[in-house]
């Protein structure tokens, strides 16, 4: 007991506390997709939203719908879907082999059909590395309580 009190003191005075919680570098990559898409949402910027999906992308909304890669595109090229503001807080990100699962919540301003909105969400999304670079292949929000 004693020796394990010991060796934690030692780790905490020699280990910098900056280094106990720094990001992998697979986090800081997941991290930095999630922003490459956030500013394509913000931008509905079509050619990136589609680089960054998977062809096999399921997009799920908190009103129950699902989209498929194509149909989350194309609602970016009618205005279906416009973000105006778009805020991340409280974000994780969870790393298994090649997969990354992050949770956010997500304050946005729309205008979605012309039709000026705002949102507070919780944003789940799955990313998979493939051939070195991080996609999209699931998103599932609800409404924040």
């Amino acid at each position: 007991m004693r020796l394990r009190f010991f060796s934690f003191l030692f780790l905490a005075l020699v280990l910098p506390a900056g280094s106990l919680f720094a990001q992998t570098r697979g986090q800081q990559e997941v991290e930095a997709a999630v922003k490459k898409l956030t500013r394509a949402m913000l931008d509905s910027d079509v050619p990136v939203l589609s680089a960054l999906a998977s062809s096999k992308l399921t997009y799920g909304h908190s009103s129950g719908k699902v989209q498929n890669k194509a149909e989350f595109l194309e609602s970016f090229k009618t205005g279906a879907s416009d973000f105006t503001k778009i805020d991340i807080k409280d974000q994780t990100i969870y790393l298994v082999n090649n997969t990354a699962i992050v949770r956010h919540l997500l304050d946005a301003d729309t205008d979605d059909n012309k039709q000026p909105g705002h949102t507070t969400l919780k944003i789940m999304t799955v990313w998979e590395k493939v051939s070195g670079k991080w996609l999209l292949i699931a998103r599932q929000a609800v409404k924040a309580q």
